[in-house]
């Protein structure tokens, strides 16, 4: 019994054989075939050279940081709750416009759906049904 057991494409493979086949084709090759030989075997050792050449032993330098901060270090706490605020205010309007946004394109589509004799009014009812059912999920499962 084998030590590897070869299955697949490495069923009919020989290492000797292969040996063999490479003796075989370099005698047959001429007068020619160590100049060849090396020829093949030099771009493989150069990059080995090369690459042997450049080391990279030690370790590498630490990162300059620089630390961009927004805002002031020495802001009192006053000054950081008025600026809460007013960033709160500028959420707050843009989430207004968005929501406003979404409701006319909301209408657009009901209108374009009663256009196409879609019955818009019984697809919002649904769709309302299926919130409050999803929403009542929610809050029976927070509250065990």
């Amino acid at each position: 019994m084998a030590f590897f057991q070869r299955s697949g494409m490495w069923q009919d493979v020989s290492p000797t054989g292969a040996i063999a086949d490479l003796i075989t084709v370099f005698k047959q090759a001429g007068p020619n075939r160590w100049r060849f030989a090396f020829l093949a075997m030099l771009p493989p050792i150069l990059i080995v050279y090369t690459f042997a050449q450049e080391g990279g032993r030690a370790k590498p330098a630490r990162p300059e940081i620089t630390y961009i901060t927004t805002f002031r270090a020495d802001r009192t706490l006053d000054e950081i709750a008025k600026s809460n605020v007013e960033h709160q205010k500028v959420k707050d309007e843009v989430e207004a416009e968005q929501a406003k946004r979404a409701e006319e394109v909301r209408q657009m589509y009901k209108a374009v759906g009663r256009a196409t004799g879609i019955d818009v009014d019984a697809i919002e009812a649904k769709a309302k049904a299926e919130q409050a059912a999803e929403k009542a999920r929610a809050e029976a499962l927070g509250r065990r």
